[in-house]
């Protein structure tokens, strides 16, 4: 058996990859976060699949339950928000896998800024306005942050910075970039992106706090701080660039 962990994309049903709904399609156990992903995507898994909401278990229960699967000779879905590769836990789930010698692979899926990006219609990266974008979140009651990845610090950048599970202390989060970027360096914030009840506030770092606060926005949203999010004058890319050379293009 194989464990797959599937990026199940930002919320909505439709955004999960094509190569994660047929993985989904053949796995006859799924473990997912009932929390986090939508329910509509478990009508993907094939007819008596077990399914398995992780979201009351701990690390060693999630464990023992792909273990199982694995003596049974189960191929399992383990359908996490977003995209894998950030703040999805997953490491520490492929550790112990690779301890106990179970096999696995990874299904990449859509995560939450793309989404925000495209329901602010913006482009995070700008010529000559900004190149970088920073995904982060900041210490409060999680793992603590490695010395040198504070907001302040990563701030002094001056990139485009997206904030992970970081909406329940937006005032922090101000405070922090107000001497790096400046009152009136534009934020939004998306909650729900993708979803039917996605929600996106505008502002700036000296109005956004109280924006999310009158919307009761607590979880489930990104927040991004940078000059990219309201650029309209900057020259268009070299890449489509008329003067470009494109006589070294191969065919």
């Amino acid at each position: 058996m194989t464990v797959y962990f599937i990026g199940a994309g930002p919320g909505a049903a439709d955004l999960i990859t094509v190569r994660g709904a047929k993985t989904l399609a053949n796995c006859q156990v799924c473990l997912y976060a009932g929390s986090l992903v939508p329910v509509e995507l478990l009508a993907q898994c094939p007819p008596g699949a077990r399914l398995v909401d992780t979201a009351r278990l701990n690390l060693d229960e999630i464990t023992a339950e792909l273990l199982a699967a694995h003596r049974e000779g189960h191929d399992v879905a383990r359908l996490h928000s977003g995209d894998p590769s950030v703040f999805s836990a997953v490491a520490e789930q492929m550790r112990r896998l690779d301890a106990a010698g179970v096999p696995y692979e990874v299904v990449p899926g859509v995560p939450a800024f793309a989404a925000a990006a495209a329901a602010l219609k913006r482009e995070l990266t700008v010529p000559t306005v900004g190149q970088t974008v920073i995904l982060t979140r900041i210490a409060q009651q999680a793992t603590p942050m490695p010395a040198g990845e504070d907001l302040a610090t990563l701030g002094r950048s001056g990139a485009l910075l997206v904030l992970h599970l970081a909406a329940r202390y937006v005032e922090r989060v101000v405070a922090e970039l107000l001497p790096h970027y400046g009152a009136d360096c534009p934020v939004a914030v998306v909650a729900m992106a993708s979803r039917p009840d996605e929600l996106v506030l505008r502002g700036t770092l000296d109005s956004i706090a109280e924006q999310v606060r009158a919307a009761g926005v607590l979880r489930t949203a990104v927040i991004m701080v940078g000059r990219t999010l309201s650029a309209e004058q900057f020259p268009d890319s070299h890449l489509y660039s008329a003067r470009r050379d494109r006589s070294c293009q191969l065919p």
